[in-house]
């Protein structure tokens, strides 16, 4: 009897999670790789960023490129997308966390107050996914003519670097200001507005040959299912064309019924199980180190 009752306690201990479970617990893990970026690497993306800008300036000059620290940045961090996929983008970038908090906050409020903000037509998605290109070589052709550095404080991405420092923003940078609020607005009514729509080095990292990449088993799909693409915040679909766009959160991974969506072309079954995805973090967490871009509290 007391053999039976220990055999059955062993298995419930063994009984694998529910859906739900899983998408939780992953959840959780992703916030918490979030916060610990967020709070300890802010500037990983400006360092990226300084480095485009650099290499432009350079470039428009006719000098050649200084392998200072924030152009080995951007040279470290595309290596690691390319192997690890963006990575990055969906567990670690300052701008991107901020952007996931600000649109959970209003999916709150949204829901407490019963009335949903309008949503951008999924038609003009594609469209709108453009426009960081265009942001990324019109910054490109300002610091190749010399005039970026010259231009009054209207970069909103250095008002947010400011922030996250944290240091006080001086006097001129009023239009930046403006628009890191329309960003944020942005942001409250389309989960990952930003990245989608207006980040420079999203637009980089897209056009990346990226190894890992999320696939899935199209045959064993449920018949219009569609979940994984309902549920992309970056409006993927999964194996077409747009993967560029993906941006590593797992979260069609999570939502799958059948868990038909693997990694790295089918080498991991399941692509946002916790070890990948703790391996990656401490992979990256290693890099940011090794650049010296983990702050120090002390």
């Amino acid at each position: 009897m007391m053999e039976t009752q220990t055999a059955q306690k062993t298995a419930a201990k063994k009984k694998p999670m529910n859906p739900m479970q899983r998408v939780k617990l992953r959840r959780r893990m992703r916030a918490v790789i979030q916060l610990i970026f967020f709070l300890l690497a802010p500037s990983v993306y400006t360092s990226c960023f300084s480095g485009i800008k650099e290499m432009a300036t350079a470039i428009g000059a006719k000098d050649p490129i200084s392998y200072s620290s924030f152009f080995t940045t951007l040279v470290v961090l595309c290596i690691y997308t390319i192997i690890c996929g963006r990575f990055f983008c969906g567990y670690a970038c300052a701008f991107g966390a901020f952007g996931d908090a600000v649109y959970e906050l209003s999916q709150f409020i949204q829901k407490k107050a019963k009335k949903k903000l309008p949503k951008i037509p999924d038609k003009l998605t594609g469209y709108f996914q453009k426009i960081k290109y265009l942001i990324l070589l019109a910054i490109i052709i300002l610091c190749a003519a010399g005039v970026y550095d010259k231009l009054p404080g209207w970069s909103p991405w250095d008002v947010f670097s400011m922030l996250t420092a944290p240091r006080a923003i001086p006097a001129g940078y009023a239009i930046a200001i403006v628009l890191l609020l329309a960003i944020v607005v942005g942001m409250a009514f389309k989960e990952r507005f930003f990245c989608q729509f207006l980040c420079p080095m999203g637009a980089i990292f897209a056009l990346l040959p990226v190894i890992g990449r999320y696939t899935r088993n199209r045959p064993n799909c449920i018949n219009r299912c569609s979940a994984c693409s309902k549920n992309c915040p970056v409006s993927v679909e999964t194996d077409e064309d747009n993967m560029g766009e993906c941006i590593s959160c797992g979260k069609c991974s999570d939502v799958c019924p059948r868990r038909n969506i693997s990694y790295a072309n089918g080498r991991v079954q399941d692509g946002n199980a916790p070890i990948p995805v703790i391996v990656k973090a401490v992979l990256l967490f290693a890099v940011c180190l090794a650049l010296g871009l983990i702050r120090s509290f002390v």
